[in-house]
This record gives C-alpha cells, structure tokens and sequence, in this order.
C-alpha cells in the first residue's frame, strides 16, 4: 500500500514552519521535525493558542494525526514534485484496448 498525497505532503514540510489546528480548536505552530505515516507530528519551539485565545510556548510537542482538523504549509511547498506528478497523471488517458465484437456464425442444419 502506497502512501497518499497528504501524507507525501507532511514529509516534505519537515523542517518547516507549520500551523496545525486540532479537532479541539487548539493551534500550534512550530517547526515539523517528524512525521508518521498516519500524521501523527512532532513540532519543536511551538506556540500554541488555546481556545480562549491564550498563547504558550513550547519545547516540542506530539500531536496525534487522528486529531488534526488542518494544517497550513509554506507556500513554498505548493510546487513540492509531488503535485507535478499527480497533474501527470490526470493529463494521461487510460489505453484499454478494445476486444473486437463477437462473430456470430449462422449454424447449418444437418
């Protein structure tokens, strides 16, 4: 099983500076130094904005994947390669060769 673009999109944004938001509306953003294949990220000198709107700093931090709402890469990243192969990919058409119809012969009776 390969993995998808999202994740080859968190790969490529290690060591960059990303904003994350998670399902309970927390934000933290800090420099992506690791990343597992199911999303689940370690950022390291971290502000995180609580709900309320308070800010505090962090070491480093884990966020389970499972629990990201979204995230916000470096505009950089917009020409990562693999968006280019993925454009590839739509431009191609599939070539199914086409079976020639049937022939029906017509029986003779004995």
């Amino acid at each position: 099983m390969s993995i998808g673009t999202p994740v080859k999109l968190f790969y490529e944004g290690i060591g960059h500076i990303v904003t994350i938001e998670m399902q309970n509306s927390q934000i933290y953003r800090g420099t992506l130094v690791n990343v597992e294949d199911n999303m689940n990220c370690l950022l390291e000198g971290v502000t995180m904005v609580m709900k309320d709107g308070k800010t505090l700093a962090l070491e480093q931090v884990f966020l389970r994947g499972g629990q990201i709402r979204f995230v916000i890469f470096p505009d950089m990243l917009r020409h990562a390669p693999m968006f280019k192969q993925n454009a590839r990919d739509r431009n191609k058409q599939a070539v199914i060769p086409q079976a020639p119809p049937p022939q029906f012969h017509a029986r003779r009776r004995p």
